[in-house]
């Protein structure tokens, strides 16, 4: 039977978590696809190595993989039912399959649910461990491919990719759990439970992501770590995924937005959708790559639009191009380093010191020639979460999630610091 070789992996597994001696930190380059506007990433996986292209789902549970397409690894195993692997993916299911062995078929393995957030769909998969590479780096450039030899991923049935960009196999979560990435790679390798997004703001270049501490180096010699401002983590009492166990937190991330500024304008807000119902997990606000611009709870968005249109009354507007409601005349609009001249949209934080700035260039979308829109979305009445930060506003924003302290860090555009998120220099891979 295909299961019962694993019976020492959990051992193993976790040996080489606390003993191995890592790298600085790992990355890998991201990109935005120009059709679905998801962010993709590049790993290596199995034996022999293939690289792998996945949509970044920064809430998500782990790492998951189309295996029913010719998945070929000398590597691949399988992890028992109820085995302290299973136990780490927080499952206590038991898969079966109908079929021959093969990788993502196999009996007595152990169960879990692989989601797709971008059509909203949950189904069974095998929780299993294979090799996996990414080049280690000093902040600057990237150097040697390391290898995770069993590193903890899920294999996933074919439909599962459907509504992913073209070429996408799989998805990389990156969420607050033990077999998300940020959490395995930072045990194996001995740096701190820290990543950071550094997301492209054009599909002709790549961004960066970052595994491991910083620096995060820009050309030409920017350190966006030295730039950056902190917010805590919050914890979503209750679930958001598709599917989960009763009393399972969120393992997505939360911060804590007090309030909403256009330029000097405090917006009025009904401030019971700020928090968090403890009760329902309704509420609160999100970063997410699932989204591609920022969506907000209906009275929130409308009270964003009633200033941003009063702050703009003298620019010709135009008629909305969907999903945006407030488009103007681009020619009306003047242009400054960090995009259109418009108000800056600030989302303040735990002080008044502290508020994370959204200036023209992630703020407004060129919707269709000479037109500019307010890139924000109507949520709906009764939105899950009231505030999803989307993909749009992190572009050329550098985000470090630094899970050992429970804190996110961001920086202000780099736009600001004559650099990109494409000017990591990935051209000194080895």
């Amino acid at each position: 039977m295909a299961s019962c070789i694993l019976f020492l992996l959990p051992l193993i597994f976790f040996s080489s978590l606390s003993s191995a001696a890592g790298p600085h930190a790992l990355v890998a380059p991201l990109t935005k696809d120009s059709r679905t506007l998801q962010y993709l990433t590049r790993i290596n996986q199995r034996t022999p190595s293939i690289t792998l292209n996945l949509a970044v789902d920064l809430g998500g549970r782990y790492l998951w993989v189309d295996c029913d397409s010719s998945y070929i690894s000398s590597t691949y195993r399988p992890a028992r039912c109820h085995s302290s692997l299973c136990s780490l993916a927080g499952s206590d299911s038991c898969g079966e399959c109908f079929s021959s062995p093969r990788p993502g078929c196999n009996n007595n393995t152990c169960g879990v649910f692989p989601e797709n957030p971008f059509i909203r769909t949950s189904t069974s998969g095998e929780l299993a461990v294979d090799a996996l590479s990414l080049h280690s780096t000093d902040g600057s450039t990237p150097s040697t491919p390391v290898t995770d030899p069993a590193f903890l991923f899920t294999c996933a049935p074919r439909f599962l990719t459907r509504g992913l960009a073209v070429g996408a196999v799989g998805i990389a979560g990156l969420g607050r759990t033990r077999v998300a990435p940020p959490t395995q790679l930072a045990a194996k390798f001995s740096f701190s439970r820290r990543f950071a997004l550094c997301l492209p703001s054009t599909p002709r270049a790549s961004g960066a992501l970052f595994f491991g501490p910083g620096p995060y180096n820009f050309l030409p010699g920017i350190d966006a770590s030295q730039s950056l401002l902190y917010t805590p983590l919050l914890t979503n009492p209750v679930s958001t995924a598709g599917t989960y166990s009763p009393g399972e937190p969120s393992y997505e991330y939360f911060i804590g937005v007090t309030a909403i500024k256009v330029g000097d304008t405090v917006l009025p807000l009904n401030k019971t959708l700020l928090t968090i119902n403890k009760k329902t997990g309704y509420g609160g606000t999100k970063i997410s790559t699932a989204v591609p611009y920022t969506t907000l709870e209906t009275s929130i968005y409308k009270s964003l639009t009633s200033a941003f249109a009063a702050a703009l009354a003298n620019v010709t507007r135009v008629a909305a191009v969907a999903p945006f409601k407030l488009c103007y005349d681009a020619k009306g609009l003047g242009s400054t380093r960090v995009g259109p001249g418009v108000p800056a949209v600030d989302l303040v934080l735990q002080s008044k010191a502290v508020f994370w700035s959204i200036f023209g260039a992630n703020s407004m979308v060129e919707a269709r020639d000479g037109v500019l829109c307010l890139a924000f979305v109507d949520g709906g009445r009764t939105p899950r979460t009231s505030i999803v930060i989307g993909g749009f506003q992190l572009e050329d924003n550098l985000v470090e999630f630094d899970l050992d302290s429970s804190r996110v860090g961001f920086s202000a555009s780099l736009l600001f610091r004559r650099t990109t998120c494409s000017n990591f220099n990935f051209t000194s891979s080895a």
